[in-house]
């Protein structure tokens, strides 16, 4: 019973963070980084240390950076965590077909 509440934390901290990934746009496309698809993996370690897998529309996307610093600082700043490191990868590589059905229905592909 003990862990119950540290359980209830922990997942309120992981909504927190998509919560946090989802304020988050790309600035080239009124779609915010979550429903796009880029996110690709969130962990949460027992410290509270989070891990993200990401992508990019385009290995080449010249705000790259910009989208990169959005992301830690932006989940940085969510109470409760500890730190964040991010991993970019470009395998699978993203596509449409990884876009949330809200994001496809914005965008008019559905």
């Amino acid at each position: 019973m003990e862990n119950k509440p540290e359980m209830k934390d922990f997942l309120q901290l992981e909504t927190r963070i998509v919560e946090g990934l989802k304020s988050i746009y790309d600035p080239e496309i009124p779609v915010n980084i979550y429903d796009l698809g880029l996110i690709y993996d969130v962990s949460v370690a027992d410290d509270r240390s989070v891990t993200i897998t990401m992508t990019l529309t385009a290995p080449n996307c010249p705000i790259a950076d910009d989208i990169l610093l959005s992301v830690k600082e932006g989940i940085e700043a969510i109470e409760g965590v500890k730190s964040v490191d991010i991993n970019l990868v470009f395998e699978p590589p993203w596509s449409k077909a990884m876009m949330s059905e809200e994001a496809l229905l914005e965008l008019g592909f559905m």
